[in-house]
């Protein structure tokens, strides 16, 4: 289980470090920094896919993701005394992510790239990438440094051992050096990371696939727009937890339950209702209804990720669903860690019932998404690895 998030000059995020447990809500008002939370978990996930790089390119490159900011702010800029202006730079320019957990810890430091005739010379370089053993850096937890091109080791005796000297500036060590025999803590962190899900906007729309049989295969783990909703179910029926199943559609829908019909190949949703006289199909049924089914679906899967995040749960559901997806959201989180981005106080309101839950709040204060009431003394330990 990941115990701690940072994130320095990510947009809004010019320095959050935020604790999480086993079930996480991030809350607050329009513009305070959720969304930019929620990309750095998906910019994590895409160092161990290779694609990061491309990632930030996607939202404007390097000079668009940082911080807009000053590099310091006084007193007196925040007091209207002075402008508010930047000055000579102290540190270089970086954008860093990282998190940490009680195995293993990671971070990841992208700057500027170093002058070149090259056409990719605005794409952001790799200049650090480290893991550690536990949750605080120190030097002597040290268990894998890369540095520029140079990826190195440490062997069972304290000394290092260069694992890769060649490392393209714009490839993770995750990628490239995820040998389970040379560098095994690479290979966990990657096959960590891998595992994570995100679901966000699923679609539920006249034209929608999932309101549309679909070829049906065992499908243990829900896509992530949605498309395989019948497949997935059938798989919880037959491999998973059937009866926490029809207890999350009864919950919700008393008197309701849920089949799996077939069209040659393909699956499709036979959802039953108390009173009717036939069951009503995916195209027949209400966006929150077929919405309600797509989150059974995803967070009753029988192979559990390591962590699980969803982005406003609440779209298309009506408020009297919500205890019970806070409860079926609760249940997923004895297996999964959870990462739930919300607008929704009723939601909020029945997720914090669970004494396991983790509330962050965020505000913005001179443009910097800070977490509401965390001291300095409340803020994990965190230290970031020097270049």
């Amino acid at each position: 289980m990941l115990t701690t998030l940072a994130i320095a000059n990510y947009r809004s995020l010019r320095s959050v470090i935020v604790p999480l447990s086993e079930l996480n809500i991030v809350s607050g008002e329009n513009g305070t920094g959720k969304s930019n939370l929620y990309r750095t978990l998906r910019l994590l996930s895409d160092t161990a896919q290779g694609s990061v790089i491309a990632s930030l390119a996607r939202e404007g490159g390097l000079s668009s993701t940082l911080w807009a900011g000053p590099e310091t702010i006084s007193a007196a800029m925040k007091r209207g005394e002075h402008p508010v202006q930047g000055g000579p730079r102290r540190a270089p320019v970086s954008l860093r992510l990282g998190f940490a957990s009680s195995e293993f810890s990671y971070s990841i430091d992208l700057g500027l790239p170093t002058p070149s005739t090259s056409e990719f010379a605005f794409d952001p370089e790799i200049k650090r990438e480290c893991i550690w053993s536990g949750p605080r850096f120190r030097p002597s937890a040290l268990l894998i440094d890369r540095r520029g091109p140079v990826v190195r080791t440490r062997e069972a005796g304290g000394e290092w051992r260069i694992v890769a000297s060649h490392l393209a500036t714009f490839d993770s060590m995750l990628t490239q050096v995820a040998d389970a025999q040379r560098a095994p803590e690479i290979f966990t962190i990657r096959e960590q990371i891998r595992s994570w899900r995100f679901y966000d906007h699923l679609r539920t729309d006249a034209d929608s696939p999932i309101r549309q049989p679909q070829l049906g295969t065992r499908t243990p783990v829900l896509s992530h727009d949605g498309h395989d909703l019948a497949a997935a179910l059938q798989t919880i029926r037959e491999i998973g937890d059937v009866a926490q199943l029809n207890q999350a559609v009864s919950d919700a829908f008393p008197g309701a339950s849920i089949a799996i019909g077939r069209v040659g190949n393909a699956f499709t949703i036979e959802f039953h209702q108390q009173g009717l006289l036939r069951p009503l199909s995916a195209a027949e049924l209400s966006d929150g209804t077929l919405r309600y089914l797509l989150w059974i679906a995803a967070l009753l899967t029988p192979r559990p990720p390591q962590l699980m995040v969803l982005n406003e749960p609440e779209t298309s559901l009506h408020p009297d669903l919500l205890p019970a997806l806070a409860r079926l959201i609760s249940a997923a989180s004895r297996s999964t860690q959870l990462w739930v981005v919300s607008h929704s106080s009723r939601l909020l309101s029945a997720l914090q019932q669970d004494d396991r839950c983790n509330a962050i709040q965020l505000a913005k204060d001179f443009g910097q998404t800070l977490v509401q009431e965390q001291g300095l003394l409340d803020r994990p330990t965190w230290h970031w690895p020097e270049r």
